[in-house]
């Protein structure tokens, strides 16, 4: 077991040349170095904030939601059928040949089949008041956060010269985002499901790997930066699905701009040309690299090229909201809604009946409510 420890914690794997455990085990009289040991405490913490996050929603986020008049309304429910529910164990959308074998052997048409299984997909989304609490919840977190860190950064240089001093202020907002993160990783086999799930949960374990490497190897400032950059656009993201969630257009229209604009300044400006700049190519000047330099430097361009594929997303949804007026529907949101299917079959109809197109279409309830099924994030 010592050999093995020995052999994980190996100093020319962690640290740079001429930087040992010890210096760091035993730092000058009145400082303090970052121990992996101190980050233990964060898997609990993170069960504590999803307990802290239901008494939010419970006496925080619904009760403003009531004031919204948003309310969990009813999904409308699959009646029961044992044989398209064995089939939807295995494949939530059969493909079209086995839902004209199904359609045979039930009797149904292929219409009330592929109907049944739209239903059955949608009966276990959540709510729209679900949806804002959870989104609220974020936002409170996300904003106390950014506050708490940016009171740090004032005084924070980037790179450094020798090992950084671990400052109670510091250890608070690493453990508290890690709690966070962790909490998101939980979460996420139970909050609202996405096409991009595999995407968010490789994201969140990069997130949580580099949260945890910059704090074991001592990079106290670079992760500081990561993790601030990463929060300020998220706060306007929340806002935002906030005022979808609402109804109130406008705001959520002119809030996803905004989100577009402080995503694209913080994730691929600040980011890749000051963060991953100073990481990648001052640290080689100051310290030289070693082998944990290069695991940093590549997961940073993990989350780098996330952050591309995101925006690509982002900006074909905000370049819609400004030429058609308003947030159309995510790409990455795997969130179907039988109502809306229902008003496009009832087009169909009417546009039958009425050959020279003048049918009126239908008002939509929600013209942002696409848009707000998905989100960043979580970092």
């Amino acid at each position: 077991m010592n050999s093995l420890s020995a052999w994980f914690w190996s100093e020319s794997f962690w640290l740079p040349p001429n930087v040992t455990w010890a210096e760091l085990e035993h730092p000058p009289p009145g400082e303090e170095y970052p121990r992996a040991d101190q980050l233990l405490s964060c898997l609990p913490l993170a069960f504590g904030v999803l307990a802290v996050r239901v008494l939010f929603e419970r006496l925080v986020a619904k009760p403003c939601a009531n004031i919204l008049q948003i309310q969990a309304g009813e999904s409308r429910r699959a009646q029961p059928n044992a044989v398209l529910e064995r089939v939807f164990t295995s494949t939530t959308s059969p493909e079209s040949r086995r839902v004209e074998g199904l359609s045979k052997q039930l009797d149904w048409d292929v219409r009330k089949v592929q109907r049944w299984f739209r239903l059955r997909r949608n009966q276990d989304k959540p709510s729209t008041l679900t949806k804002f609490c959870e989104s609220m919840w974020r936002l409170t977190f996300y904003t106390g956060i950014f506050t708490y860190a940016i009171r740090y950064l004032i005084t924070v240089l980037l790179f450094f010269l020798a090992p950084q001093t671990l400052s109670p202020g510091q250890y608070n907002y690493y453990v508290a985002e890690l709690a966070f993160y962790w909490s998101l990783m939980f979460s996420q086999f139970t909050d609202i499901k996405r096409k991009d799930f595999l995407i968010m949960f490789v994201h969140h374990l990069a997130t949580i790997t580099l949260i945890t490497f910059s704090y074991c190897n001592n990079m106290l400032r670079i992760g500081t930066m990561v993790m601030c950059v990463h929060d300020a656009s998220d706060i306007v993201l929340e806002l935002a699905k906030l005022a979808n969630y609402a109804k109130y257009q406008r705001i959520c229209d002119t809030g996803f701009v905004v989100f577009s604009i402080v995503f694209f300044i913080t994730r691929l400006v600040i980011y890749p040309f000051w963060i991953i700049y100073s990481v990648l190519v001052e640290s080689w000047e100051i310290v030289g690299p070693y082998r944990s330099w290069w695991l940093l430097n590549g997961l940073l361009l993990v989350l780098q090229s996330l952050h591309v594929f995101w925006f690509y997303l982002i900006a074909r949804i905000a370049i819609k909201a400004i030429f058609k007026g308003k947030v159309a529907k995510d790409d990455r949101s795997d969130i179907e809604s039988s109502s809306e299917e229902e008003t496009d079959t009832n087009v169909k109809s009417r546009n039958k009946s009425h050959p020279n197109g003048s049918e009126q279409s239908p008002k939509k309830e929600n013209g942002t409510n696409g848009f707000a099924k998905g989100g960043t994030k979580d970092h």
